[in-house]
């Protein structure tokens, strides 16, 4: 009979006590000064750790963040903002790509702050710039953060201002924030940049329908995409429309008449003009003082978001509110009180605690 004598225990090839350390580090919230001093030193570890920290909702994080927001805005003025926002299917990374190209081809610092739907189960971005962006997210000047929008009001993530503030503190020279393109994030994006473009398709119907009049008042330039190959000429037609209409609105306040221009980001044609432009813009409002004063006024914008977020925040993290709220929710349910009645009894209570 064959007998099997049992060998020496295989070792476990992985150093389970190594792991344990290593995901206690990833937990561990260093002090503000190490994370403002790796900004400040352009370590883009921190800076990811950094901006982590600003978009959790942990009181904790918020803590920390709120001190490294706080170091970081004497260093966070040097940079041009710039929104860009479309409808979907414009091309708006393969845009923000090939422009983001020249730009560090330019020997510019770029962050593309690219704010993405939020997943409703996990909350957590679902589209991968970074796989949409391949060569720009290989570039060693150029730094890609896709932000879940956290369900905020038309995708604009809630923290994406304070995240310009650390990018701009970490030696980036020019911000690229990308919309979803859809709902009311365009307002929302146009408070936080400095120029902002609107990209549009030709040759799909009325190129003015359905386009509203606030989002091409807000636009400093319109850029007509996929002006390539057969779609040449309707691309020049397009832009020959919104010129147009461009001339129908009155004056902005900047000095500044919006532009409408075409471009192909497959072919790299006319990316070198929108730059220009874009220059033109920044020289002429520099000396008019306006580019200050949209900077000061955004200040400003950005003082009173934070009031009414951080009401909103302590009125729903309440303990007592907590509790009324899903007493007044049955009463609502059940037909005793209407939608209002029950509304006005929770923030009367609210005001008396």
């Amino acid at each position: 009979m064959l007998h099997v004598i049992d060998g020496v225990e295989k070792p476990d090839p992985i150093n389970q006590e190594a792991v344990k350390k290593f995901h206690e580090q990833r937990k561990k919230i260093l002090k503000a000064d190490h994370y403002i001093k790796g900004i400040l030193d352009h370590d883009r570890t921190i800076l990811s750790q950094a901006i982590t920290l600003v978009e959790s909702s942990l009181p904790a994080h918020q803590k920390v963040a709120s001190t490294i927001i706080e170091g970081c805005i004497p260093f966070s003025t040097r940079s041009l903002r710039l929104g860009i926002t479309g409808v979907p299917g414009v091309g708006k990374s393969t845009f923000i790509e090939a422009l983001g190209k020249k730009v560090t081809g330019w020997g510019k610092k770029l962050a593309v702050l690219a704010i993405d739907p939020s997943s409703e189960r996990s909350g957590g971005s679902i589209m991968g710039d970074k796989t949409r962006m391949e060569n720009l997210s290989q570039d060693p000047d150029a730094f890609i953060r896709p932000s879940p929008s956290g369900g905020t009001l038309g995708g604009v993530a809630r923290k994406t201002r304070e995240t310009i503030i650390l990018c701009e503190a970490a030696g980036f020279d020019t911000i690229f924030v990308e919309t979803v393109g859809v709902g009311q994030s365009e307002t929302a994006v146009h408070s936080m940049v400095d120029f902002f473009l609107l990209l549009m398709l030709a040759g799909a119907g009325d190129e003015l329908q359905g386009i509203k009049r606030g989002i091409m008042e807000m636009a400093d330039a319109i850029i007509i995409t996929k002006a390539d190959g057969t779609n040449v000429q309707r691309a020049e037609a397009a832009r020959t429309e919104f010129t147009n209409a461009l001339h129908l609105f009155p004056p902005a306040e900047s000095g500044w008449i919006p532009e409408a221009l075409t471009c192909s980001a497959k072919q790299g044609t006319g990316l070198e003009i929108i730059w220009q432009t874009i220059l033109s813009y920044t020289d002429l409002t520099k000396r008019n003082g306006y580019f200050q004063l949209n900077r000061d006024r955004q200040a400003m914008y950005r003082m009173y978001d934070f009031i009414e977020e951080t009401l909103k925040s302590d009125f729903y993290n309440h303990p007592d509110i907590r509790r009324k709220l899903r007493k007044y929710e049955k009463k609502v349910l059940k037909r005793e009180l209407s939608s209002y009645q029950a509304a006005q009894k929770i923030l009367s209570g609210y005001r008396k605690s």
